[in-house]
């Protein structure tokens, strides 16, 4: 009795030992990754820039001067000067207020729409890449017929569908942009259903639902953070361009692509309407893809220094 009490006591502790192992390797792998991500001078810049958009387009209210859309045809086309940051609109609207305002539907749009993306393509990849076979092939081929449209036309034909307005938006850019997390999610799974803790968890009788989400997801998820990441410039840009040709947010409701749209055609003799806000779409694409190329490298486990 004393012998196999003594014996299942060891065990245990080994038992134990190797769990802490385990969590202190997973805390040191993020650890590692959040200090390689902090050396990123580019990276660290590029998340700066995204929280300043954030934040702007959280406190809007706040931060705002003026309501986006109070009009003072007194003051229109104003240039830049100590009362208007950023000059007055042909409706005498403070440009300033207006691209504070407009950071806000960018970045619901960006996030949002990259929210529909995540819950649409990893499940169906995930299923696609575990199962395989007939799910598999089947699945596959309704991705490569969804690649075989041109995202922007689709995108464009979904919205005259469906109408203006920022749901048609989550919804259009959502239905159209998760085939490539889609795939790539099942590259991963395809990869990791043949390692030996997915073996060693078939062994003990766990459920496929189970070793999906406790077992693969988890390792599958570095790549589809940094794809998350890089999408949500693509999907700005696409609200940008919707908004541009008039199939995106419905005035007065500012938007960065409908500003540079509705104003272009002041570019020559009333520069700041269309430059401000292009400057803005400019540098939270230019921060999304410094802060993603940093995730990247930061979660790369080959990437040491």
């Amino acid at each position: 009795m004393t012998s196999a009490a003594s014996a299942k006591s060891t065990k245990s502790t080994a038992v134990s030992a190797a769990a802490g192992l385990k969590m202190r390797k997973e805390t040191n792998l993020w650890i590692d990754a959040w200090q390689r991500l902090i050396r990123n001078k580019l990276a660290v810049l590029g998340a700066i820039v995204v929280l300043f958009f954030l934040f702007l387009a959280i406190f809007a209210n706040v931060i705002a001067p003026y309501p986006y859309d109070l009009t003072n045809f007194a003051d229109a086309y104003q240039s830049p000067n100590a009362t208007y940051w950023f000059g007055t609109s042909p409706l005498g609207q403070d440009m300033f207020s207006r691209l504070i305002y407009g950071a806000r539907i960018s970045m619901l749009v960006g996030v949002g729409a990259q929210v529909i993306v995540f819950f649409i393509g990893v499940p169906l990849g995930a299923v696609a890449g575990y199962y395989g076979g007939k799910v598999d092939l089947y699945l596959m081929r309704f991705v490569d017929v969804m690649y075989a449209f041109p995202t922007l036309l689709f995108v464009i034909l979904i919205m005259s569908a469906l109408g203006t307005g920022l749901t048609n938006i989550f919804i259009a850019i959502g239905l159209t942009g998760w085939v490539t997390i889609c795939r790539l999610t099942r590259g991963q799974f395809l990869s990791l259903r043949e390692k030996e803790f997915v073996t060693a968890a078939r062994a003990v009788g766990a459920p496929s639902r189970r070793i999906i989400m406790a077992h693969l997801l988890p390792n599958a998820l570095t790549p589809i953070i940094i794809a998350i990441t890089f999408g949500v410039p693509n999907a700005i840009f696409t609200e940008a361009a919707l908004s541009f040709i008039g199939v995106g947010i419905s005035p007065p409701v500012p938007s960065w692509g409908q500003m540079v749209g509705e104003y272009q055609q002041y570019l020559r003799s009333y520069w700041y309407l269309a430059t401000f806000p292009a400057i803005a779409i400019g540098l939270t694409m230019l921060a999304f893809s410094f802060l993603g190329d940093g995730l990247r490298d930061a979660l790369d486990p080959q990437m040491k220094r």
